[in-house]
């Protein structure tokens, strides 16, 4: 879907990151394989926005992936499955998941500058799974800005 306006476009996909195991996963290659709208952008943002409530998104390191996993190992033990949730019809690590994706949030928004990602050197946009067998997840993603001539 796009629609124009005075000097500026808006665009939006919604598109499907693949099954993950829990834990901490680097997708900004899958987001700019699948909207290639932004390579159409001078100067923009991109929201995205994750339509799951056991699952988050957000901004963090892109290289070291040890990162992700210290991010994770740290997320259980503030949030631990072991809590004695009231919501628990839909396994352990449910709510915990529920919990998670409140506190890291559910979507980001990212500057574009001529056609890419405005990040810093080490950021990379992350899909935090925070459920055991989780299926593919879906995400929205808007970009708006002024297009390249």
């Amino acid at each position: 879907m796009s629609q124009s306006g005075e000097g500026s476009v808006w665009y939006q996909r919604e598109i499907a990151i693949s099954a993950k195991k829990r834990g901490c996963h680097l997708i900004t290659d899958d987001v700019l394989h699948q909207v290639p709208e932004i390579q159409k952008i001078k100067i923009g943002t991109a929201n995205v926005h994750i339509k799951h409530t056991s699952a988050s998104l957000c901004l963090n390191e892109n290289w070291d992936p040890d990162v992700r996993v210290d991010m994770e190992m740290m997320m259980n033990k503030l949030i631990p499955e072991s809590t004695p949730f009231k919501h628990s019809c839909e396994g352990p690590d449910d709510m915990p998941a529920h919990v998670k994706a409140a506190f890291i949030g559910t979507g980001v928004t990212i500057p574009i500058s001529n056609g890419k990602f405005n990040l810093g050197t080490w950021q990379g946009l992350w899909l935090c799974e925070h459920r055991n067998s989780a299926g593919k997840r879906t995400l929205v993603v808007t970009v708006n800005g002024c297009p390249l001539r």
